[in-house]
């Protein structure tokens, strides 16, 4: 059994084979920091506005970059960016863990949280952007859920170790792991040779960026559901990752938020292994619906809901949250031509997040205005409300897989070694 999973699908290509290891590295190595990281700041002086400023430190520079970061990752290989991205981003993590861990003046987190954002910048179009070049097209999906698997495993293991850890000898230690992670998956990382490089460009970066947001606004299959999360990420990052564990501090408290997330991942789990095989005929739909899921658990949360079916619905948002993120990743991936993948993804990932910093620190503001739960039901509610415009539109809401490859017509599968 083990022999055929490599010689068949998206691990039959060894360089998708050292990505994904070292990928899954990262990946059980990050999933320990937001528990870790969100109970250190909220033990210190003015915790709570800490927390969401320091997210929005390592946000707000992601953003900005975004745009320069897909276009690099388009001009250039984007396996050597992701390898120099790990050696940075384990650096910077070595000094949170240092500050954590020494009880040092957690303003000294800002300059850290800037560089990793910075870092992520330059990371996630090229992450994205690396798998056609991997794997052959219709291997794609299945490379997609691979690697939702392994963060699912992360999801699920790192909140409940990072809870313990937190409760007996500090969150420091999950965060140092975290550090260590990423530098030995830059070891892992650099087996990974992509068959092609993009040629040399004389053309200007200013001049690339603005082909690839002529190519993205021309597509109103991207752009809508990209608009849709302009408005969904922000309310879910400020509803649940700032006053989600606000609210579990004086209820369910740090284990009970993490039991809570590993419970979450689980649903990211299942649907991951379901997402190798399953493939639906219209998956724009299926995305944004999947998507409406993950307002539950923030609906539950906010209303006060028993432990079991807050559990619950933690479950089920994770589910719905890998099937839209797959289809998602799928469909641009399918559609959108290689030398421009990188940048349409990151416009799309521009859009997403831009208003995120937003949310992030209104958050507790509005809150103690109007009430934490009544805020963390209602950001829910819009979450849910959002995800359904785009199906609104017919030719997202009919949209086939075989439109989506009719997209990418300029894509060339690459002969994989």
């Amino acid at each position: 059994m083990m022999k055929s999973l490599f010689t068949r699908g998206a691990f039959a290509a060894p360089q998708f084979r050292w990505f994904y290891m070292g990928r899954t590295i990262s990946l059980l190595g990050s999933g320990m920091t937001p528990v870790a990281l969100a109970f250190a700041i909220l033990q210190a002086h003015h915790g709570q506005q800490l927390l969401g400023y320091i997210m929005t430190a390592e946000i707000l520079p992601h953003i900005v970059m975004l745009l320069i970061g897909g276009s690099v990752a388009d001009r250039y290989r984007r396996d050597r960016l992701i390898q120099l991205a790990s050696v940075g981003a384990g650096c910077a993590q070595a000094g949170i863990a240092a500050i954590v861990l020494t009880g040092g003046n957690p303003y000294g987190l800002f300059p850290l949280a800037v560089l990793n954002g910075v870092i992520g910048a330059f990371t996630a179009p090229a992450t994205r952007g690396i798998i056609p070049e991997l794997v052959h097209r219709e291997a794609v999906q299945q490379a997609n859920a691979y690697l939702e698997t392994s963060r699912s495993v992360a999801k699920i293991v790192g909140p409940a170790l990072a809870g313990i850890l937190a409760a007996t000898v500090g969150g420091g230690w999950s965060i140092a792991m975290d550090s260590l992670s990423f530098l030995v998956a830059a070891a892992f990382l650099t087996r990974v040779k992509t068959p092609s490089h993009p040629a040399p460009s004389q053309r200007s970066l200013l001049h690339e960026m603005r082909e690839g947001w002529t190519y993205f606004v021309r597509r109103p299959w991207i752009w809508s559901i990209t608009m849709a999360f302009t408005v969904m990420n922000p309310v879910q990052m400020g509803a649940w990752r700032v006053l989600g564990p606000i609210i579990a501090k004086h209820s369910v408290g740090a284990a009970g938020w993490g039991l809570i997330l590993s419970l979450q991942a689980v649903g990211l789990l299942a649907a991951s292994l379901l997402m190798m095989r399953l493939h639906f005929a219209r998956p724009l739909r299926a995305a944004m619906m999947g998507a409406v899921l993950v307002g539950l658990p923030m609906f539950a949360l906010g209303l006060g809901l028993s432990f079991p079916w807050l559990m619950a619905s933690a479950a089920a948002a994770g589910m719905g949250s890998t099937v839209s993120g797959i289809a998602w990743s799928t469909s641009l991936q399918q559609g959108v031509p290689k030398d421009k993948l990188s940048r349409v993804m990151a416009f799309d990932d521009f859009g997403s997040f831009v208003a995120i910093p937003l949310g992030l620190v209104a958050a507790v503001p509005v809150a103690e205005r109007f009430g934490f739960r009544t805020i963390e039901a209602l950001g829910g509610l819009v979450w849910m409300l959002v995800a359904l415009l785009p199906l609104s539109l017919r030719g997202v809401r009919q949209m086939t897989v075989t439109d989506i490859q009719a997209q990418g017509v300029e894509c060339q599968d690459t002969l994989l070694g």
